[in-house]
């Protein structure tokens, strides 16, 4: 369809709307269509807090097991170190074969040294007329999720063990 404007100008307008050819909405020329996209549902963005509450939950807890683990491995080894001493001037003269409380403390805090372990406490029970020792050793694991949840920072887990003089052969 052609009509002349006046003033002589010439207007071609469409016979209808073309196929895949979208048209203007009725706001007026110039206007975009604007549904849902480049907009964040808050649906969505609770359920993403959600989800990373979780694999923090997962990720920070399996590291504070394992943190509890290597606890309880380095007081189980201080413990074995520490029960190697023994009172050698007591079991050369044929007296019982003791742990040395003194080497004991030293050969522990040497083990947890090298080990890179520094907050540990060691006691000497008796039990049943036998001296044992007992090692327990304190790690911090720095959490890396749940700090931005509200949780601290860090933990401190803790490792325990006991360990006996063996003095009979096998």
């Amino acid at each position: 369809m052609t009509a002349r404007a006046p003033g002589g100008a010439v207007h071609t307008a469409p016979d209808g709307p073309r196929e895949g050819v979208a048209t203007a909405p009725a706001g007026g020329p110039g206007r975009r269509w604007r549904g849902d996209e480049g907009r964040v549902s808050l649906f969505l963005a609770a359920a993403m807090i959600g989800v990373l509450a979780i694999i923090g939950l997962a990720f920070d807890g399996a590291g504070q097991l394992r943190s509890r683990q290597l606890a309880d491995n380095l007081a189980a080894e201080a413990a074995r170190t520490g029960g190697q001493s023994i009172d050698r001037a007591k079991a050369i003269e044929g007296g019982s074969k003791e742990i040395d409380e003194a080497a004991a403390r030293t050969a522990v805090t040497s083990y947890l040294a090298a080990a890179g372990a520094t907050d540990h406490d060691v006691e000497f029970p008796v039990v049943g007329g036998e001296k044992l020792i007992r090692v327990r050793v304190t790690v911090t694991y720095d959490r890396y999720l749940l700090g931005f949840f509200g949780f601290g920072d860090a933990v401190t887990v803790s490792g325990e063990a006991t360990a006996r003089a063996l003095t009979e052969g096998p």
